[in-house]
């Protein structure tokens, strides 16, 4: 990492420790969701890298190249793919945002070798410190909301590890995958199932006024035979719904755990769900049955969803984490048992 007092590419940061008006950076150069509004159609197909100012960002450059090698092939997906979601697991969103416009190009070609990697990443920066997250109040939420003033996000967010506000990030990458939901929407039906799973991990970013999100990914659910995938298709319309509020969709979800006709980790996933959208205190039939349901064999298997991967923690699979926060929180967290006997 760049020092911020130094580098030219951390000027805003920089600017903001010193006291400057976060409001005053708001459309401009430095702001990324400016920056990613402007990337003109031309740009994101031809791959024009060079006609983005990646220098404004911390760790820009490394963001551009980790495109770059996954547009080319020039190196493996595997260390392109890193530096993207490593900037994110270490809290440094900005640059990873400005990556999103161009990652959804190669996630919608079905003739690309790297497009599974690129689906894979590219809503990684549009949720904010989700690791280790597995509480009700916190698992699906974002805050988005147009009205909010230049400031809002900052406060709600706090700051990245660099300084940059986080909510700018998060709202940069939420906005480009919301442009291109006509693009992404057809993964849903992708013949390969882990596509149409990270695609509806995506696509549950997307701002969804008008429930055309929703809609589609419901419908899907419909057909859909993979027991993980309508896993992750119940997941999605909920993340959805907790940015979009919508009582019949919570009702349903409440039928989908209540379903015993649905596969195992579908009524896990829909009651996670409803647990997330609701306040209400959990009925015991919904504790029996995911903590019948919620066993170390399939939490181990429901971490090829990715809401559950990035709700675990060192010693505890997502669901499990899931499970202990929402239904018995006065269990000890293995994370702080684990941590606390290294010393």
């Amino acid at each position: 990492m760049g020092d911020w007092r130094t580098d030219p590419t951390f000027a805003m940061c920089r600017a903001l420790v010193e006291g400057a008006d976060l409001a005053s950076f708001a459309g401009g150069a430095f702001d990324v969701r400016a920056v990613v509004a402007g990337i003109r159609p031309e740009t994101k197909r031809g791959f024009l890298l060079d006609a983005v100012p990646w220098g404004n960002f911390p760790h820009g450059d490394r963001a551009r190249e980790a495109v770059h090698q996954l547009h080319t092939g020039d190196s493996p997906a595997r260390h392109a793919t890193g530096v993207l979601g490593g900037l994110c697991a270490n809290d440094s969103r900005a640059a990873a945002a400005l990556a999103v416009p161009f990652l959804i190009p190669i996630a919608t070609d079905a003739r690309h070798p790297h497009r599974a990697d690129a689906l894979g990443v590219l809503s990684a920066p549009a949720r904010s410190r989700h690791f280790g997250v597995a509480s009700r109040d916190e698992l699906l939420l974002y805050r988005t909301d147009p009205r909010r003033h230049a400031s809002d996000d900052y406060d709600d967010y706090g700051v990245e590890v660099t300084g940059y506000p986080a909510g700018w990030s998060v709202a940069a990458a939420r906005a480009a995958i919301t442009t291109e939901t006509p693009l992404l929407l057809p993964l849903l039906d992708d013949p390969d199932p882990s596509i149409r799973i990270d695609a509806a991990y995506a696509l549950a970013t997307a701002a969804d006024p008008d429930h055309t999100v929703r809609t589609a990914v419901v419908t899907r659910l419909a057909t859909e035979r993979d027991a993980m995938v309508r896993a992750a298709l119940l997941l999605a319309t909920a993340e959805i719904t907790r940015a979009h509020p919508h009582p019949p969709t919570v009702m349903w979800l409440w039928e989908r755990w209540h379903d015993q006709t649905e596969p195992p980790e579908a009524r896990l996933s829909a009651a996670v769900g409803w647990l997330c959208l609701t306040d209400q205190s959990a009925p015991e039939e919904l504790r029996r049955t995911v903590d019948t349901l919620a066993d170390n064999e399939r939490a181990h298997a429901m971490e090829a969803l990715p809401w559950m991967s990035a709700a675990s923690g060192t010693t505890e699979p997502g669901l499990l984490r899931c499970r202990r926060c929402m239904l018995h929180p006065e269990e000890p967290d293995p994370e702080e048992v684990f941590w606390d006997s290294l010393f």
